[in-house]
């Protein structure tokens, strides 16, 4: 029974996660109509600290020694600080939400590349094929679609948050794999609670509008993502080589660009359609390739 229920988690994860991480480029959006970026974000850290340091007291883990603390810091700002500083960022100066998702869109070739020189590991010429196919796939969701608001901080945050999410997650995989998910984690947010809210005291006003809207974003994103999604993420991370993993963001612009076509009105058009089923092959091609 427990290993049927093993097999299915594995076979879920993957779109759990898709799924997951594709809502909070949604309700980043929402959230940002309350706060600047970094103000929104030092509030949502601090809220998953609570959490978290809930979830350690009650169970106890164990925790990681002083090298352990150190990687679990450094794999915390690349990871949450950097990538969702620079998407928020981003977002804020009104960048499409279907834009922003172009990021981790792009994460998978620059992982590969990456992790075929750090890892070790060997990235096939089927793998490097349904690579290339993936990002033919994120150039057809995302074509002519408006670069509007200030092109210069907006796109600038942008490589910021591919570079980081990129190098954390390897970091992650090789510093970071045999330490408790729940101690690790908790380090990881009080360090990038404390980052955003020194970014906030000294380049924002420190405002916020506590509507409706704003505090269910910040619930979604703070327990569904920070918790939910990073929690499969790291899952998927421990159990599969980085180049499978990293395939799934191909998905990631497919399923935000259908979210944004249903709730703020962003083209969806043919070819953004056929752009999403080339993005699915891909991900299929790189993770049969890998198991073969």
């Amino acid at each position: 029974m427990d290993r049927r229920f093993d097999q299915l988690a594995a076979q879920a994860a993957p779109a759990v996660f898709v799924v997951l991480w594709s809502t909070g480029f949604v309700a980043t959006k929402y959230a940002l109509e309350g706060a600047e970026p970094l103000t929104y974000l030092a509030a949502r850290m601090m809220l998953v600290v609570v959490l978290i340091a809930i979830i350690v007291v009650l169970s106890r883990p164990k925790w990681p020694d002083a090298a352990g603390l150190w990687h679990s810091a450094v794999a915390g700002l690349l990871v949450h600080g950097f990538y969702l500083g620079g998407v928020s960022i981003a977002i804020f100066h009104s960048v499409p939400v279907g834009l922003s998702a172009l990021i981790p869109g792009l994460q998978p070739i620059l992982t590969s590349t990456i992790a075929n020189r750090w890892l070790g590991e060997r990235v096939t010429p089927l793998q490097w094929l349904g690579l290339g196919l993936g990002l033919s796939g994120v150039i057809l969701i995302l074509h002519g679609r408006p670069m509007t608001g200030e092109v210069g901080w907006g796109w600038f945050a942008s490589a910021v948050a591919l570079v980081s999410i990129t190098l954390g997650a390897l970091y992650q995989k090789r510093y970071c794999a045999t330490i408790d998910w729940r101690t690790g984690n908790l380090v990881q947010y009080v360090v990038v609670a404390a980052f955003f809210s020194l970014g906030s005291w000294l380049f924002e006003t420190g405002a916020i509008d506590w509507t409706f809207e704003f505090v269910a974003a910040l619930f979604w994103l703070a327990v569904v993502l920070s918790i939910g999604s990073i929690g499969v993420l790291y899952w998927l991370i421990r159990r599969q080589a980085a180049t499978q993993v990293a395939s799934l963001f191909y998905l990631v612009p497919a399923v935000t660009a259908l979210m944004a076509y249903v709730l703020f009105g962003e083209r969806l058009d043919m070819l953004a359609i056929l752009g999403i089923v080339v993005c699915a092959a891909a991900v299929l091609l790189v993770n049969r390739t890998a198991r073969r």
